[in-house]
C-alpha cells in the first residue's frame, strides 16, 4: 500500500505516519520523502485516517495500544482479514470503520480492492486511499467480505501456485527449468493483460485458444474434465471463507 501511495499520490509522504516494529523497505523509503516512521504515541493524534493493517490475530492488542492516542474524529480503515467492523469500532472507541481487502498488486496500481462500510464518510475515506491503486468494489453486506477475502485477497496466491505447477509440468515435459519458467510466466501475464485490455470474458478468450480436437482441448480435458477445476476452486474458496470467519 505504501508503495502504491508513493507512486499514485493520494497520500503525500509527509502526511504519512507509520507505526511498525519492523519497518519495511517501502516504509523506510517513504521516510526519506518525509513520512514519520516509528512515531511517538502522541503523534498518532495527528492522523485523520488510521489504516489498521495487521494480522487478524494481533488486532486487539494493537487496537488497545493505539486507542488512547487517536483523535476522537479519526476514521479507521481496517485491512485485518475476517475481523468485523463492529468489533473494531468497539475496540477503538466507537470510531467509524471501513473494512478493505486489497491485493498486493496495489503496489503497482493494479490491485483489486473490496470495501465495506456502513457510514458514508468512512466509505469515502477508503475510496480516497484505494481508488488510485486499482479496481475497487463495494459490498453492501459485510458478510460478503469473507468471500471477497477468499476470492480476491487470497487469489494471487492461488495464481502463483498455478504458475509454479505449470513451470514444474514444463520441466517434466522436457523443457529446461529456465525456459519453462519464462514461458509459464509470460503466458500467464500476457493472458491476464489481454483479458484486461478488452471486453471479452474469460470463456470467450478460452474458446479463441481452443481449436476442436487440438492440443489445448486435450489439455483442458484433463484440467476441467467433469468439472474438476471448478470443484477444486469451489473447495479452495470455501476453505478460505471458513478460515476468514474463524479469524473474525
Amino acid at each position: 500500500m505504501i508503495e502504491g501511495w508513493r507512486v499514485a499520490g493520494p497520500v503525500s509522504m509527509d502526511e504519512l505516519i507509520v507505526r511498525d516494529p519492523q519497518p519495511s523497505p517501502e516504509a523506510l523509503a517513504a521516510a526519506e520523502q518525509g513520512a514519520l516512521v516509528a512515531p511517538a504515541d502522541a503523534d498518532l493524534a495527528r492522523a485523520a485516517t488510521v489504516v489498521l493493517a495487521v494480522k487478524p490475530q494481533l488486532w486487539r492488542q494493537v487496537a488497545a495500544e493505539i486507542e488512547p492516542f487517536l483523535a476522537p474524529e479519526a476514521i479507521v480503515v481496517s485491512v485485518a482479514a475476517g475481523v468485523g467492523s463492529a468489533d473494531i469500532a468497539a475496540a477503538l472507541g466507537g470510531r467509524q470503520v471501513a473494512r478493505v481487502m486489497p491485493t498486493t498488486a496495489v503496489a503497482i496500481g493494479q490491485g483489486a480492492v473490496t470495501v465495506y462500510a456502513d457510514a458514508d464518510e468512512a466509505r469515502a475515506r477508503a475510496h480516497a486511499l484505494f481508488d488510485p491503486l486499482g479496481a475497487v468494489v463495494d459490498v453492501e453486506d459485510e458478510g460478503l467480505m469473507h468471500a471477497a477475502t477468499a476470492v480476491s485477497g487470497s487469489g494471487p496466491a492461488y495464481l502463483y501456485a498455478f504458475i509454479e505447477a505449470l513451470e514444474a509440468a514444463g520441466v517434466q515435459a522436457g523443457l529446461p527449468a529456465g525456459d519453462a519458467a519464462s514461458l509459464a510466466r509470460a503466458t500467464v501475464t500476457g493472458a491476464a493483460a489481454l483479458l484486461a485490455a478488452g471486453d471479452a470474458d474469460p470463456a470467450e478468450l478460452r474458446r479463441q485458444v481452443t481449436s476442436p480436437g487440438g492440443t489445448t482441448q486435450a489439455g483442458l480435458g484433463v484440467l476441467t474434465g467433469e468439472g474438476e477445476l471448478e470443484k477444486l476452486l469451489t473447495a479452495t474458496v470455501a476453505a478460505a471463507v471458513k478460515r476468514s470467519k474463524e479469524l473474525g
